[in-house]
């Protein structure tokens, strides 16, 4: 695999897309555990956790104008997604704390595909920061662009 010189994403590796704040509020994380089946007596308490895929939800406070497709030059009628994954840095967020997100393309990589077609695999990287700045969590999204037929 190499990396892309040619997709519009490219030149944002690095480059810190949009910045939002995440309140992380009770209501929410009940309705989060009980919409994925998460029915552990924790996160019916005052004071819950997030459950683990909690953090999948930020995308409803990401700014939609430009949007992150627009940002990534993305034509979405080709476009998959390749997966997520979330790594919790210490203690895990809890009801109560806001955490200050910062997006950004991690890597843009070429390869060519089992079919023999060509795609752009772009990793998408959100850090979610406590108050006091310190890490709490970075959740990982691949996007895969196939090429135009």
């Amino acid at each position: 695999m190499s990396a892309s010189t040619t997709h519009p994403a490219h030149r944002l590796i690095g480059q810190v897309l949009f910045t939002y704040d995440m309140p992380i509020e009770r209501g929410k994380v009940r309705e989060f555990a009980a919409a994925t089946g998460a029915s552990h007596p924790v996160y019916q308490g005052t004071n819950p956790p997030v459950p683990p895929t909690f953090l999948a939800t930020a995308m409803h406070w990401e700014p939609q104008d430009p949007s992150l497709a627009t940002l990534l030059g993305l034509d979405l009628s080709r476009v998959l997604q390749g997966g997520q994954e979330y790594t919790f840095i210490g203690p895990v967020p809890r009801v109560g704390e806001t955490l200050h997100a910062e997006t950004s393309v991690e890597s843009v990589t070429d390869k060519q595909s089992s079919r023999g077609g060509h795609m752009t695999l772009i990793v998408v990287l959100t850090r979610f920061l406590r108050p006091d700045g310190t890490v709490a969590a970075e959740g990982r999204a691949t996007v895969i662009e196939r090429a135009k037929s």
